[in-house]
C-alpha cells in the first residue's frame, strides 16, 4: 500500500464520520430540543391538573353531541365500540366499529422486543387515522360515528355509518394473502349535505412510532417518513432531530417507515399537493422513536358515483418481498415501495441493488446461516477484488526494492528548496525502472465504495433481525460484553465486542499499513509520514464512538473484511521475491535507459512545473542584476 490507500482510508473515515454529524443535532437543534422539553414537561404538568376537569369537559361534549338530534349523522353518534378481526397467515389487523379503521396490526412470525412471537406493529393509543369531510351544515368526521359491520369474513369486511336522511358512508376492507390491504370509502346518498364545489376530503393521519429493536438510538436513525411524488421520485424526511416539511407536489403514497416495518398509505387518485409531514423524535426510555403526523387531502365524490380507493402495505421491509407484494396493487402506478428499504445514496444503492442484494439471496438460499452468508460475502468481494489489491501491493513492493537506489540518487537534493527537483528526480527514476507510484490509487477508489455499500446494506437486512451467530445474540444490534444504567456520552450505555473487534482489527491493519508505506518512503517522505501516522491511529478510537451503537452484522463484517485484507497482505508480503522484483526492474532500468521514452503522468507535470519555476527564478534574478 502507499500514500494513496492511506488517503483513500482518511476519506472513508471522513464519510462515516460526516454521516454521523451529519446525523447528529446541531447546538441549536440541542437547545431547541431542550426548550422543547422544557416546554413538555410544562404543558404535561399543566395538563395533569387539568386532567380531571377535561375529562368532564370531554364527557360534557360528548353528551351535548350525542343530543344533538339535528346532527346529520346523529344515528352514528351513538354506539358501542366493537373490534372486528381480519387476518391471513402474515398479518392480524383490528378494526374498531368507533371510526371504522385500523386500530391495531400484528405482524407474525416476527418476535417483538420483549421474546414474543408476533410482533404489534401499532395499537389504538398509537396510531390513528380520521377522514374528515367539510358539510354545509356541519362537518363529518368518521373518528365520531359509530359504524355497523357487515359481509364480515376472516379476509373482508365493510362497514357502515348511517345518516339521519339515510344516507351512508360505507368503508370497504380486504386484506391480501399477505401484507396488502385494499379499501374504499364511498358516500350514499348525500350529495344534497355538500356544496356542488366540494371535490376533496381531509385526512388526518398520527402515529408514536414504537421502538421494536434493543438499540433505541440506532433504530431511531432507520426511522422516517417517507414518500413518493406521483411524477418524481421517493424521498423521506431527515431522521435526525425534529423535522416537518410541505410537500408541493401530488404524492403516491405516505410511509411511516422505522428499520424493519412500515406502513405505507397508497391513494388511486393521489394524495393532494402541499401535504404536511411532522416527526418528533421521542427520548431513550420512553419505548417510542419518533411521533409522526401527516395532514392529506385526496379527491371524494360527494355523489358516490366515484369511489375512493386506497390501499395500505403493513409488513416488514423487506426488498424482494415488497415488489412481490407491490404487484398486487390494483392502481396500475409505478408505486417503488422497495424504496422504503433505504440502500443507500445512488452510487451505493446501484450496488447494493444490483450486486449485494443478488450474491445475499443466493447465498441465503443455500441454508447458511446469516454470519456465514456475511462471511462468504466478505470472501467474494476479496476475490473480485484480489488482482487490484495485488497490483496495489505490487507497486509498493517496487517502490520499496528500489528505495535504496532512490536514496542515494537524490541524496544531493537535501535543501528545501530542492524538493521539486528531488521529487522530479524520482518520478524519472520511477518511470525508467517502469514503476507507478499511482498504482494502488484506482484499486482503493474502486474498494472504497463497496465498505461504504455494505456500511448502508447491513443494517436495512431484516433478515439479520433476531439471527444469532458464535456468541451474536442478534446480528442485527449490538451485542454487548458489558451493560450498565448511565448514559455516557459518546459511548452510551455499553460496550460492543463486535466494535471493539473490528477496532482492533483496524488498528492492527493499520499498523501494518504503515510500516510498509515507511518501507517505500524516501527522504522528506518518511517524516511526513511519522506526522500522518498519528492521525492514522486515532482513526480506529473514532471509529469506536462511531459504531459501538452500531449492529453487530455490520461491526462483524467489517471485522472479517480487516482480517482477510491484512491476510492477503502478509500472504502478498511472503510470497514476493525482492531479489527477483529488483532484477526485473533492473532490467526495465536498462531497457528504458538504451531506448528512453519521453515522460508522461505526474512526472511530465512535476518536470513542467519544475521548468516554470526555474524560468521564474531566471526572471528575478535579471530584475535583480538591473
Amino acid at each position: 500500500m502507499n500514500k494513496n490507500t492511506i488517503i483513500g482510508f482518511i476519506l472513508i473515515a471522513v464519510v462515516l464520520i460526516g454521516f454521523s454529524w451529519y446525523n447528529s443535532p446541531s447546538q441549536e437543534q440541542i437547545e431547541a430540543a431542550r426548550q422543547q422539553d422544557s416546554i413538555a414537561n410544562a404543558l404535561q404538568d399543566k395538563a395533569k391538573k387539568a386532567a380531571p376537569q377535561e375529562t368532564i369537559n370531554k364527557k360534557q361534549q360528548e353528551k351535548a353531541l350525542a343530543a344533538d338530534t339535528t346532527a346529520l349523522f346523529y344515528p352514528a353518534l351513538n354506539g358501542k365500540s366493537k373490534q372486528v378481526t381480519l387476518k391471513n397467515n402474515k398479518l392480524e389487523l383490528t378494526l374498531d366499529t368507533k371510526g371504522g379503521v385500523v386500530r391495531k396490526a400484528r405482524i407474525l412470525g416476527f418476535k417483538d422486543l420483549n421474546g414474543a412471537k408476533d410482533l404489534t406493529l401499532f395499537d389504538a393509543k398509537d396510531q390513528n387515522l380520521n377522514f374528515l369531510f367539510a358539510g354545509k351544515e356541519d362537518n363529518i368526521v368518521t373518528a365520531d360515528l359509530y359504524f355497523v359491520p357487515s359481509e364480515q369474513t376472516d379476509s373482508t369486511v365493510t362497514m357502515t355509518a348511517t345518516a339521519s336522511n339515510g344516507g351512508q358512508l360505507i368503508m370497504k376492507y380486504r386484506l391480501g394473502n399477505d401484507y396488502m390491504l385494499h379499501f374504499s370509502l364511498q358516500a350514499q346518498g348525500l350529495a344534497k349535505a355538500f356544496a356542488p364545489t366540494y371535490k376533496e376530503m381531509e385526512i388526518e393521519w398520527t402515529d408514536h412510532c414504537r421502538q421494536h429493536e434493543k438499540g433505541h438510538s440506532f433504530e431511531n436513525r432507520y426511522t422516517s417518513i417517507f414518500y413518493k411524488e406521483s411524477k418524481g421520485s421517493t424521498d423521506n424526511l431527515s431522521e435526525s432531530g425534529d423535522k416537518s416539511k410541505t410537500i408541493e407536489d401530488e404524492l403516491d403514497w405516505v410511509a411511516f417507515r422505522n428499520q424493519f416495518f412500515s406502513v405505507a398509505f397508497i391513494s388511486k387518485d393521489n394524495f393532494s399537493a402541499n401535504a404536511a409531514l411532522s416527526s418528533i423524535s421521542q427520548e431513550k426510555g420512553t419505548n417510542y422513536l419518533k411521533q409522526f403526523d401527516a395532514k392529506l387531502k385526496t379527491a371524494f365524490d360527494p355523489t358516490g358515483v366515484k369511489v375512493s380507493e386506497f390501499e395500505m402495505y403493513i409488513g416488514p421491509n423487506n426488498f424482494r418481498l415488497i415488489q412481490s407484494v407491490e404487484a398486487q396493487s390494483q392502481f396500475g402506478k409505478d408505486l417503488d415501495l422497495e424504496q422504503l428499504v433505504n440502500l443507500g445514496w445512488t452510487l451505493f444503492r446501484w450496488i447494493n441493488r444490483w450486486f449485494t442484494l443478488y450474491v445475499f439471496d443466493f447465498l441465503a438460499s443455500l441454508g447458511f446461516s446469516m454470519g456465514v452468508v456475511l462471511i462468504l460475502i466478505t470472501i467474494i468481494l476479496k476475490v473480485i477484488t484480489y488482482p487490484m489489491v495485488k497490483k496495489s501491493y505490487m507497486s509498493s513492493a517496487k517502490m520499496r526494492v528500489l528505495k535504496p537506489k532512490l536514496e542515494e540518487a537524490t541524496k544531493q537534493y537535501d535543501k528545501p528548496e530542492d524538493q521539486m527537483k528531488k521529487q522530479q528526480e524520482m518520478m524519472s527514476l520511477y518511470s525508467k525502472y517502469g514503476v507507478s507510484p499511482m498504482g494502488g490509487c484506482l484499486p482503493m477508489i474502486i474498494q472504497m465504495p463497496i465498505w461504504i455499500a455494505m456500511f448502508w446494506f447491513v443494517p436495512n437486512a431484516i433478515q439479520l433481525r433476531g439471527q444469532s451467530f458464535l456468541w451474536m445474540d442478534d446480528l442485527s444490534t449490538y451485542d454487548p460484553i458489558f451493560e450498565w444504567g448511565t448514559n455516557i456520552w459518546g459511548i452510551g450505555d455499553h460496550l460492543s465486542l463486535t466494535c471493539i473487534l473490528f477496532c482492533a482489527a483496524q488498528l492492527i491493519y493499520t499498523w501494518i499499513s504503515m510500516r510498509q508505506q515507511r518501507d517505500q518512503m524516501v527522504g522528506q517522505q518518511a517524516e511526513q509520514m511519522k506526522m500522518m501516522q498519528w492521525m492514522m491511529y486515532i482513526m480506529p478510537l473514532m471509529f469506536f464512538f462511531i459504531f459501538n451503537d452500531y449492529s453487530s452484522g455490520l461491526n462483524f463484517y467489517y471485522f472479517i473484511s480487516l482480517f482477510f485484507s491484512a491476510s492477503i497482505m502478509w500472504l502478498l508480503r511472503k510470497t514476493t521475491n525482492d531479489e527477483k522484483l529488483l532484477a526485473i526492474l533492473e532490467a526495465n532500468y536498462q531497457a528504458n535507459k538504451n531506448n528512453p521514452k519521453k515522460q508522461s503522468g505526474l512526472a511530465a507535470r512535476l518536470e513542467a512545473l519544475q521548468k516554470q519555476q526555474e524560468e521564474l527564478q531566471r526572471q528575478r534574478n535579471n530584475l535583480h542584476k538591473k
